[in-house]
């Protein structure tokens, strides 16, 4: 699967904050980036850069402040790591006190200054000055590493070569854009519970026939729908044979990629350090950054006059009867209690109104599936906002299209009644009478009737 870079985040800015000990190369390491080559003359500070987003690799704009021991006290540093969205450790691989100092005093100063002590600035550890040595002793860079959690990479450089300088800027925008914490748990070597969470949703989305595999066709839709582009063949049966070397359950008998490989290999991109793949993924099937449904995701603007309803279209229908089938595994025209949960697993939970109302189902109360989609009739009536958001949460907008297609918007009832004529097809009938006079009975014999024309979907409040 393709590791290209995740999209672009509207309207985001990078700060990437430079601190570490005095005479490490800190403002060297940014005016070797900004001149792509070493000034012999170096002030004591650098004005803070603007690098536009145009010209960085992530497509955002940056900028980037140079800290200074001499000219901010602590408290004004502490208010420079609050507002950076990433800070950049610089040591020298030469001088054994600035080493020691990152755990000694940079690390616990970082997580002092931070407001949240549960959630961390990510940081870059940078061994600058790695020309004036030939073999750099890792010993204390692992230690660090395992210690601090929010370190997201180590970047070793050479400020006077103008080596790995971009490299480190390139690293520092990553790991704000594509954070690794958010998906991967250093401590327990495991995908955060959120992230395998998105990544099984995103699986089952896929796995259109739900057989619980992955096929060639499946995955090539998954590529197209995340990276716009093919999977060639190659390199298809390449990943495969990575799975299979490496996990012994992710392939399937018959060459298929198991919800187990799926996990196991977006694992392997973040350990990689490719973790905007997994991002680029999670992103397009719309999740936030904090890994929860983004709300223009859910609920993409629909402007309906207050003349008008909104009805399933025809693309929302069959997509809706195409779900119905592939969880109906029995093929009994009925989804069980196991088959629903198994449909809604997509979804943060079942919708609420189908608690609430009848609609026909069998003689062990499931759902048939004309009383399936007699309730999404219903609720697009009723509270079309929730079936924009189930649309999306189901994975109709593995479409070229977003859910709004998934729906239509009827003509203004002004109209109807001009024309004495109505091109609806769901209308609301309220059943009003004093208590226990029987309404209740009435709408569930009017569900239960047999012989309910299919084209005439029909669901009843239980409220009413």
């Amino acid at each position: 699967m393709s590791s290209e870079m995740g999209p672009k985040q509207a309207g985001r800015s990078v700060r990437i904050l430079l601190v570490g000990d005095r005479d490490v190369g800190k403002t060297s390491i940014i005016l070797s980036l900004v001149n792509e080559e070493f000034l012999d003359e170096v002030p004591g500070k650098a004005e803070t850069i603007t690098i536009p987003a145009e010209v960085t690799p992530e497509l955002v704009p940056t900028d980037i402040i140079d800290y200074h021991e001499n000219e901010q006290d602590h408290e004004e540093l502490c208010e420079q790591i609050r507002h950076a969205d990433v800070i950049c450790l610089v040591f020298s691989v030469v001088d054994e006190t600035s080493q020691q100092n990152i755990k000694d005093k940079w690390m616990p100063l970082f997580r002092e200054c931070q407001l949240n002590n549960d959630v961390f600035h990510p940081v870059i550890l940078v061994g600058n000055k790695s020309d004036l040595i030939n073999n750099v002793s890792l010993h204390l860079v692992e230690e660090v590493l395992f210690e601090y959690p929010e370190i997201e990479s180590y970047v070793q450089c050479s400020a006077k070569m103008v080596m790995n300088i971009s490299e480190m800027f390139c690293y520092a925008q990553t790991a704000i854009l594509h954070p690794t914490a958010p998906l991967y748990s250093v401590e327990e070597k495991i995908l955060t519970e959120k992230c395998k969470r998105a990544l099984c949703r995103v699986f089952k989305i896929c796995d259109t026939d739900n057989d619980g595999l992955l096929n060639d066709e499946e995955l090539n839709n998954f590529q197209r729908h995340c990276f716009d582009c093919h999977l060639p063949l190659q390199q298809l049966n390449g990943i495969k044979t990575i799975i299979n070397m490496n996990c012994e359950r992710g392939i399937s008998p018959s060459n298929c990629v198991t919800l187990e490989g799926f996990l196991f290999l977006h694992m392997l991109f973040i350990l990689k350090g490719k973790a905007q793949t997994t991002w680029t993924v999670i992103r397009k099937f719309g999740y936030n950054d904090s890994l929860n449904f983004s709300y223009n995701y859910l609920h993409p603007n629909l402007k309906v006059d207050k003349h008008c309803t909104i009805e399933l279209s025809h693309k929302g229908e069959q997509f809706l009867s195409r779900l119905f089938d592939s969880h109906d595994k029995d093929r009994d025209d009925c989804l069980s209690p196991v088959e629903l949960k198994s449909l809604f697993f997509m979804c943060t939970e079942e919708p609420q109104l189908l608690r609430k109302c009848l609609f026909n189902t069998n003689h062990k109360g499931w759902i048939t599936s004309q009383g399936w989609l007699s309730f999404w009739s219903y609720c697009t009536l009723a509270e079309p906002d929730t079936t924009l958001a189930y649309l999306a949460m189901l994975g109709y907008c593995m479409k070229p299209e977003n859910q709004l297609s998934g729906v239509h918007v009827t003509r203004s009832k002004k109209i109807d009644l001009l024309k004495k004529q109505s091109q609806r097809s769901v209308y609301i009938c309220h059943v009003i009478g004093s208590k226990s006079s029987g309404k209740s009975t009435i709408c569930r014999r009017h569900v239960k009737a047999t012989k309910i024309d299919v084209s005439k979907n029909v669901v009843v409040d239980a409220q009413i």
